[in-house]
């Protein structure tokens, strides 16, 4: 509860200081608002008149921090507030049964069956349980959404192949995501979502625990954090401002080698833009999947070493 006002008191500060002077919020919203401003009141004893405490510069998450300064809300984000991030707790049992029971947990949740568009799926992750590589993503998509499965659409089918070219099958390693919903966007009259936009401060605040689990169950030697969304959820945001501020080097996630690399889409997008040539967009992510493939101990040919190079 506290860390949903504190995101919103600092979104209003950030958008007062961009030169906003007005919002619109919805009537639900601010009742919504009303009732944690209550509550909150209420648990400290204080009078209606109280004010709120003044925000802290970092919320905590699970046993990550998170600067709630350092995220920025995107400008068309649907302003929906969500609870704080849930606390999960696993039954005892091997890893198959913890991972089930996860797995149900997220799917059923409330808050993420709420977000998702009838017709659609909240979606978790698969793979190995016993995977040595952990990939974790961004958000789902619309091919995601509707199959309910991670990285299916044209990013999937390109992390497909750059793990096929590591010498491994997808069946060998596991694939999350920060969020297990699709980040709403206003749709077509037939309730068709028209593009995606990248997860705010409080839905990857939410989320978080989520992956955080599937890491714990799966135990995974290395994680491979695709785009900068991801890499700020797992190593905090005011500590990635660019990909260049956290690619080429080894990160700690929870007492795990963690390597940044860039998301499957970003390269997609980027060539089809003309903006990277596609040999030299590939390479450069593929210079992080060696490093990945050195320290998981994993072969390396004179050949995998020399792909996509001009």
């Amino acid at each position: 509860m506290r860390s949903v006002l504190l995101a919103l008191t600092d979104e209003i500060r950030r958008l007062k200081a961009s030169g906003v002077k007005t919002i619109s919020v919805s009537d639900d919203s601010l009742a919504t608002l009303h009732r944690l401003v209550e509550s909150q009141q209420a648990a400290a004893g204080s009078s209606a008149t109280a004010p709120i405490e003044p925000p802290a510069p970092e919320l905590p998450i699970g046993e990550s921090r998170m600067a709630v300064s350092s995220l920025r809300q995107p400008a068309n984000a649907a302003p929906r507030l969500l609870p704080p991030p849930p606390d999960v707790v696993l039954p005892i049992g091997d890893k198959t049964a913890r991972w089930q029971a996860l797995r149900e947990l997220v799917l059923n949740h409330p808050v993420c069956q709420a977000h998702v568009r009838p017709g659609k799926q909240v979606v978790f992750g698969v793979g190995n349980l016993d995977a040595r590589i952990l990939f974790v993503g961004e958000a789902p998509g619309a091919e995601e959404e509707q199959q309910g499965e991670p990285f299916v659409g044209p990013a999937g089918q390109l992390l497909t192949r750059m793990i096929k070219a590591m010498g491994l099958e997808r069946s060998e390693v596991y694939i999350g995501n920060i969020m297990n919903w699709r980040p709403e966007l206003p749709s077509r009259a037939d309730g068709t979502q028209v593009g995606n936009r990248e997860p705010t401060l409080e839905e990857i605040a939410f989320c978080l625990p989520f992956i955080t689990a599937q890491i714990d169950v799966v135990s995974p030697a290395i994680i491979v954090a695709l785009g900068a969304t991801a890499a700020r959820g797992l190593l905090g945001p005011h500590n990635v401002r660019t990909m260049g501020d956290v690619r080429g080097r080894w990160h700690d996630f929870r007492g795990r080698p963690l390597r940044v690399t860039y998301h499957p889409s970003y390269l997609l997008r980027k060539v089809v833009e003309g903006k990277i040539p596609e040999q030299r967009a590939k390479r450069a992510a593929w210079e992080d999947y060696l490093a990945v493939m050195e320290r998981a101990v994993l072969p390396i040919t004179d050949k995998q070493r020399s792909f996509f190079l001009q």
